[in-house]
């Protein structure tokens, strides 16, 4: 099987931490977003070929893929940003069958062995079921749970089964042969959605059975990644130092090896990168890239990149990596 991972966008969302550093390969509890999903892939499935559209700092993409993944890959630059359809149609030279689509704005606990239990099926869509479904495209199903139709950012509750991004397709053929109807039509607000392309495989007769995730959680914006950082330390990525010399820990918190701690209350919900200073402060619920200095100072909900040195500073920052900024209180 042959897998798409669409991650041109430039994540706006996050800056100015994505002004340096794909929002992909963002890290949450001490690992890149993209690691977490495609380590799942891997696990799960018999992958022949890995498909990155990239665009956006896409050599620090390539880098990444070629230093921690051993299966081949392939990389295709998404030079005009005309959306999720035009993403997927660069990948057409390489998909040859069944292709798994997965877009990496959110990690998800998905059983994706239902596609090799089931190579009959035609398709899979998954979807995470929401009370504010006005801000998601959902999901129509039949009473089988065969996808119907898609809308977007519906005003009534048609449907609360909320459309993740993650997509199995067996008929490759009848998706490309969507992907250009769609591309042929007028775009919407400016972009080509995949979701129409879908659309037009269902009403050329196919199957594609709607499944639910156990869990969806996002991971574009600040207050989202935060959060996130919470579920995985609450779930099994915490790491506690042995010795944390005279500063208090408080549950969970993810702290990697080389990182020096003084006088300081450390948690919960803070991941501390390898190679970080905190000296008399106190954190809650933040996240803090390699080698950075917290001096003095009182932060939450906060994230701060790789490199940064922050004094005096109290409340919450979004700080990229090489920043720096003082306080000084008199």
């Amino acid at each position: 099987m042959k897998v798409v991972i669409p991650l041109a966008g430039k994540g706006t969302r996050l800056r100015p931490h994505t002004h340096t550093v794909p929002k992909p390969l963002l890290r949450v509890a001490g690992k890149a977003v993209l690691d977490y999903v495609v380590e799942d892939v891997l696990e799960r499935l018999d992958v022949e070929m890995l498909i990155f559209i990239t665009g956006h700092l896409k050599e620090q993409v390539e880098a990444h893929v070629r230093a921690h993944y051993s299966v081949p890959s392939v990389f295709v630059e998404q030079v005009v940003q005309d959306g999720t359809a035009g993403a997927v149609k660069l990948a057409q030279p390489f998909v040859g069958g069944p292709v798994l689509i997965i877009f990496v704005d959110t990690l998800f606990d998905a059983d994706l062995s239902v596609i090799s239990e089931h190579p009959e099926a035609e398709g899979f869509i998954w979807a995470k079921e929401v009370e504010d479904f006005q801000r998601f495209g959902v999901i129509v199903t039949d009473e089988h749970g065969v996808m119907k139709r898609i809308v977007e950012k519906p005003q009534e509750p048609v449907s609360r089964l909320a459309n993740i991004g993650l997509y199995y397709v067996r008929d490759h053929g009848l998706l490309f042969e969507g992907i250009d109807r769609t591309l042929g039509s007028e775009p919407y607000l400016g972009e080509y959605f995949l979701t129409d392309a879908l659309q037009y495989m269902v009403d050329q007769g196919a199957r594609i059975k709607v499944l639910e995730v156990a869990g969806w959680h996002d991971c574009g914006k600040p207050e989202t990644l935060l959060a996130t950082n919470r579920h995985l330390l609450e779930t099994g990525r915490a790491l506690r130092p042995e010795d944390a010399g005279d500063s208090t820990i408080m549950d969970p918190v993810r702290i990697e090896s080389g990182v020096e701690l003084s006088a300081s209350k450390i948690g919960p919900n803070v991941t501390l990168g390898s190679g970080c200073r905190v000296a008399r402060s106190t954190l809650d619920s933040c996240i803090v890239g390699e080698n950075s200095v917290i001096e003095d100072s009182v932060l939450s909900d906060t994230l701060i990149g790789a490199h940064a040195w922050v004094s005096g500073l109290h409340g919450t920052a979004l700080l990229g990596d090489h920043s720096s900024t003082a306080v000084r209180r008199r």
